[in-house]
C-alpha cells in the first residue's frame, strides 16, 4: 500500500441523527450529521409516518378525471 495517498481513518467517528441518536463507527469523516437513522426510520421502528390527507394516487386520479372532461 502506498503511503500518504489514503485519507485519514477515524476509528471512533461520531454520527449524530436529527432524532438525537449518536453512533460511533469507523469512517474517513470524523463528525457527520444525518436526518434519519435506524432508530427513527419507519422501516426499522415499524411506525408509519403521517402523510398528507390526499395521497399521490388520489391526486393523479383526480387530474385524469379532469382531463377526460
Amino acid at each position: 500500500m502506498k503511503k500518504e495517498i489514503h485519507p485519514k481513518y477515524f476509528d471512533e467517528a461520531k454520527i449524530s441523527c436529527a432524532c438525537g441518536a449518536i453512533f460511533e463507527i469507523g469512517s474517513t469523516i470524523e463528525n457527520m450529521e444525518v436526518e434519519i437513522c435506524s432508530q427513527c426510520h419507519p422501516f426499522y421502528t415499524g411506525k408509519e409516518r403521517g402523510s398528507d390527507k390526499v395521497g399521490r394516487v388520489q391526486k393523479f386520479k383526480e387530474r385524469a378525471a379532469k382531463q377526460k372532461k
